[in-house]
């Protein structure tokens, strides 16, 4: 991500967190934080609106972002050591996705279809032992293959699934698979150990996909590529890399209910 107008240098940087340790009441350091990591905001808006229709408004999403920003500038603990920018992410992202839901944009029949695909995909693994392929979910819902793929890109740009929601979907509270990826936390030792835990989990959850499945998601997660990125690595168009990515990510979240 390009610096901005709004960066500031990195002493100015540490002297507005020292004064607002010092005094939470401390607005003109608070805004100056904020001011400071407003690109950050518009980097994850930028990556949750690539997969959101053309009818959700940027503008709206950078709004909505600003709220986690400024509720992971309150709780951010300097004297950690870790860098504000892992740890404020999930955070904007989250304050964009729980508005979103709270609109309630996503049209129920999408949401049926996405659950009715999940269903199906979670009987196949059980009963291949294996990520199935989209002839074999196509053929468990008696719909042509083009007809899953159109379902799965209309999925995909709703949002509904991603790595950002938790494995039980987005009424359940807790960690996000997005939040599990790694990240250099761990306090006390059962902290520690439910990290090393989690992260073994999901390492093993996606080195068990297809290796197409597993670049899709390692380069959009990992390496910071955008999806029309993603499709000239792989040689395909950015609606076959939605469709990747949404298939893979159900397939991911059901591995990740799995007994270990």
């Amino acid at each position: 991500m390009s610096d901005t107008d709004t960066s500031l240098e990195p002493g100015i940087i540490d002297q507005l967190w020292a004064r607002l340790k010092d005094d939470a009441s401390d607005e003109a350091a608070r805004e100056g934080l904020i001011l400071h990591y407003s690109a950050l905001v518009k980097f994850v808006a930028g990556r949750v609106g690539s997969g959101l229709p053309r009818t959700v408004d940027q503008n709206d999403l950078v709004s909505y972002g600003i709220f986690g920003l400024i509720d992971a500038i309150d709780k951010f603990e300097v004297e950690r050591g870790f860098k504000f920018e892992t740890y404020a992410i999930p955070r904007i992202r989250g304050a964009i996705l729980d508005e979103l839901r709270a609109l309630d944009w996503v049209p129920r029949s999408v949401r049926s279809r996405a659950r009715e695909i999940e269903r199906n995909i979670v009987a196949l693994e059980h009963k291949l032992g294996r990520t199935p392929t989209d002839h074999e979910i196509a053929k468990a819902m008696d719909v042509p293959v083009d007809q899953l793929r159109d379902h799965l890109g209309e999925i995909s740009t709703t949002g509904f699934v991603a790595l950002d929601e938790s494995p039980g979907g987005p009424a359940q509270e807790g960690a996000s698979l997005g939040e599990r990826l790694p990240d250099p936390r761990g306090i006390s030792p059962e902290a520690a150990f439910a990290d090393v835990e989690n992260k073994r989990i999901l390492a093993d959850a996606i080195n068990r996909l297809p290796e197409r499945e597993r670049l899709v998601l390692t380069l959009y997660y990992y390496e910071g590529l955008t999806l029309n990125e993603i499709g000239g690595v792989l040689g395909v168009t950015e609606s076959r890399v939605c469709q990747i990515h949404t298939k893979s990510v159900m397939s991911l979240r059901n591995r990740l209910h799995e007994p270990s």
